[in-house]
């Protein structure tokens, strides 16, 4: 199938992608899952998220499908970039009654107002969606902070905040480090710029509070500071890797240990990643490479500068795939990414098996060049 590109003829090569199959056994694995807006709702920058519930639940079911845990209501779902916080309680409800599967939820500040606010008033707004999700039988994750970025003076406030909500909840959680790279207002997280000794501040929060962390989410973009942490985890705290750029070698790890996966990427990816993972526990290390090996440009290019725009891609692939009828975005954030920018998405995708229906996904990149150029 030949379809006209504006930098020319390019012959499709997707012939089906990857069926559902059993849940990976080797590694445990959640997808952050993005949101599917309603197309008629008024979801304009700043204005409050119109989210179309039954097709965002139903790709939570493709998720579960695929043998994936859902990480609910994390940056992937554009907290922070589009969904407030009165969608959020929503979703996380919506997603903890409907469970066809393990599911975590991000707990977070963003209820606050703009502006600075006590390190009380931060610990408070985490408790309070602490419960919302614990009310749903959901698993806690922990992000990262805006507002504590703001309040914090330096180490002891981090220490004083996440020790404070590690003696509260009621089961594990895990702990989330967001790059500044993925939200440039989480520079400086753990009360200092330089990394080396943000690290230090992180485990020695994580080694307080043991018995209360799962596990850790690193979403740095650096493989090797990834496995140096891993390394130095307390016996039975699980490193998650959020390294969209690193993450097949990662997953399978090394003679010290390896990573699970709380990855944006695998809401575009889970056919292909599941299907990678099953080899993997079969100890097809061949076929988890090749299978892994082609999306790894496809999530270099998703998640490429500025990689908060990632979203974007994410939506424009569901659409194009065929999980949801329209590509618009809560915050109106379908326009952050240019038309050569997704026009080389689609390329990607296709060499990648990602497009399940080609002629479908023809079809719809016919339509959104028309619009377009």
């Amino acid at each position: 199938m030949i379809i006209d590109l504006p930098t020319g003829p390019y012959e499709v090569v997707s012939s089906g992608g990857y069926s559902p199959g059993p849940a990976p056994v080797s590694r445990r694995l959640f997808a952050a899952a993005h949101v599917v807006a309603d197309p008629l709702g008024d979801n304009s920058p700043g204005s409050p998220a119109v989210v179309d519930w039954d097709a965002t639940l139903a790709y939570r079911n493709h998720l579960w499908s695929h043998g994936f845990g859902v990480a609910e209501a994390m940056d992937t779902a554009q907290r922070g970039m589009g969904l407030d916080w009165a969608a959020t309680q929503e979703l996380i409800r919506r997603t903890g009654a409907n469970a066809a599967g393990p599911f975590a939820c991000g707990a977070g500040t963003d209820q606050l107002a703009p502006g600075t606010h006590s390190v009380d008033a931060v610990i408070q707004a985490y408790l309070e969606q602490i419960a919302v999700i614990e009310e749903t039988g959901g698993q806690v994750i922990l992000m990262a902070s805006r507002a504590l970025v703001a309040a914090a003076s330096g180490p002891d406030d981090y220490h004083r905040v996440y020790g404070h909500l590690l003696s509260q909840t009621s089961k594990p959680v895990i702990l989330h480090w967001l790059g500044p790279m993925f939200d440039p207002l989480l520079a400086g997280y753990w009360g200092s710029p330089d990394l080396d000794v943000a690290t230090d501040v992180f485990l020695e929060i994580i080694k307080s509070h043991a018995s209360a962390v799962d596990g850790v989410k690193i979403s740095l973009l650096d493989a090797s500071r990834e496995v140096a942490m891993r390394r130095r985890l307390p016996a039975g705290v699980r490193c998650y890797t959020g390294d969209d750029f690193h993450y097949p070698e990662l997953i399978l790890g090394d003679s010290h240990g390896h990573s699970d996966a709380l990855l944006g990427i695998f809401d575009a990816i889970a056919p292909a990643a599941a299907a990678a993972v099953r080899a993997l526990d079969a100890s097809d290390i061949a076929s988890y490479n090749s299978i892994f090996a082609p999306t790894v440009p496809l999530s270099r290019h998703i998640f490429g500068p500025p990689t908060y725009y990632y979203k974007t891609g994410i939506v424009f692939l569901a659409w194009l795939a065929g999980h949801q009828s329209h590509f618009k975005m809560v915050g109106g954030l379908e326009s952050a990414r240019s038309v050569p920018h997704l026009i080389m998405l689609f390329k990607l995708a296709d060499a990648a098996g990602l497009l399940p229906d080609p002629e479908l996904a023809v079809h719809r990149m016919r339509a959104f060049l028309e619009v377009s150029t």
